[in-house]
């Protein structure tokens, strides 16, 4: 084992945790699921803790150091607007395939569900001007603590534009940034060498929980949602990518197999982000604009979360009125973490004129639809990555990068 890449050894993991989960499921049956949820799934959930305690000091000295390494306001300003532009342009592909897709499947024909009985009290959502402006904080350090995203981003940014601007008086922030991002680093990398144990954990708990019995009638659902996502990697990641970034598709997917893997697994964006700046690093992005444009988005990125509400909102009524400008603008807001697709697929329900109570016939197989979604998600923030540093004419090959960034300590070894 000790021979065996990280790769090698998460898809041991990964394979190893479908196929326990699975005999346990046979054997033990509905029992399964307290008993993995009560002596595995804690080993998972240690180490997402432990990812979730640095995820934001990451991400946030990271954003500062991106920004300074940037060089100047007019780079940092041209480099976030084409990172956005990239995001909606794929983020609203991402809703017409789900709708395409949704239609060619008639998910929800002849399913057999119900929305009579069913109640679903959503949280509150905002307008559009709402939440722009709540991007500012007025309260850094509380954004900080609180794990707001958006604002923790903001907040990084107009830092380390003021450090840009100060210029040499500011050396001994930016170096302190530097040396903080470089010790998360460091954290990081030592904590991903539980990955393999821990996605197999998070495995087993995910088979033996729902097992062979959560198709049926959720079948078409579920594979129009998995072909949405999928297509739209192969189809528009690979086309950016290989048109755009001048860079083999092949060789992206290869770098970016870990961060994907551990993306279905977890569920979750945020907690994929060492994984996606490794795989984006091995791509030959180069540190300030992979560390500026990865943690933008795993916030704003949700191409899979995209395809997910275009389809569901057919799955609850089959009607498509303004779901992809509602879809779109829905996926910018949603949080990086488990289960937050499915609470902005309220907000998109709600704008359409659909019942939201129809969520409630979705949250059976959320997790199934979460895994595809999340691992769409970060394989787009990396594919971003490499347009916007082959625009910048600064990509690299993976070996010439290592060199450049010879010192720097990878995300994950």
């Amino acid at each position: 084992m000790k021979k065996l890449s990280l790769t090698a050894k998460i898809m041991i993991g990964f394979l190893l945790g479908i196929i326990l989960g699975l005999v346990l499921y046979l054997i033990l049956g509905e029992k399964a699921a307290a008993i993995t949820g009560t002596y595995i799934q804690p080993f998972g959930t240690l180490f997402l803790n432990l990812i979730k305690m640095v995820i934001v000091p990451m991400v946030f000295s990271s954003l500062v150091v991106g920004a300074c390494g940037l060089g100047d306001i007019k780079t940092m300003g041209r480099i976030g607007g084409k990172t956005i532009v990239y995001f909606l342009v794929t983020t609203a592909f991402a809703v017409v395939l789900g709708l395409l897709i949704g239609n060619l499947f008639q998910v929800g024909v002849n399913a057999g569900l119900s929305l009579e009985g069913l109640e679903y009290t959503p949280k509150e959502t905002t307008g559009a001007i709402e939440t722009l402006l709540a991007i500012i904080p007025t309260n850094p350090f509380k954004a900080l603590a609180e794990g707001q995203m958006l604002q923790v981003i903001a907040f990084a940014l107009f830092l380390g534009a003021g450090i840009v601007m100060v210029g040499k008086q500011a050396r001994i922030v930016k170096d302190f940034f530097n040396g903080f991002a470089e010790i998360m680093y460091k954290i990081i990398g030592g904590i991903m060498k539980l990955a393999p144990y821990a996605i197999c954990a998070l495995m087993i708990n995910v088979t033996a929980t729902y097992g062979p019995s959560i198709l049926g009638q959720y079948i078409k659902l579920i594979i129009a949602v998995y072909l949405a996502c999928i297509l739209h990697a192969l189809i528009v990641y690979s086309s950016t990518v290989k048109l755009i970034g001048k860079y083999s598709p092949l060789k992206f997917f290869k770098n970016m197999l870990p961060a994907m893997t551990f993306a279905f697994t977890s569920a979750s964006s945020n907690a994929t982000l060492p994984f996606t700046m490794e795989g984006s690093r091995k791509c030959g992005v180069p540190l300030p604009i992979r560390s500026f444009v990865l943690p933008l988005g795993a916030t704003i990125n949700m191409d899979g979360t995209a395809a997910f509400q275009g389809i569901c909102a057919l799955f609850v009524a089959g009607q498509q009125a303004m779901v992809v400008l509602s879809a779109t603008l829905a996926s910018i807001g949603t949080a990086g973490v488990p289960g937050a697709g499915t609470v902005m697929l309220g907000m998109v329900l709600a704008q359409v004129g659909l019942p939201v109570e129809g969520i409630a016939l979705i949250l059976g197989v959320d997790r199934i639809l979460d895994m595809i979604r999340t691992t769409i998600n970060i394989t787009g923030d990396c594919a971003c990555s490499i347009v916007i540093a082959r625009s910048e004419g600064e990509l690299s090959e993976g070996e010439a990068i290592d060199k450049v960034e010879e010192e720097e300590p990878a995300a994950a070894q």
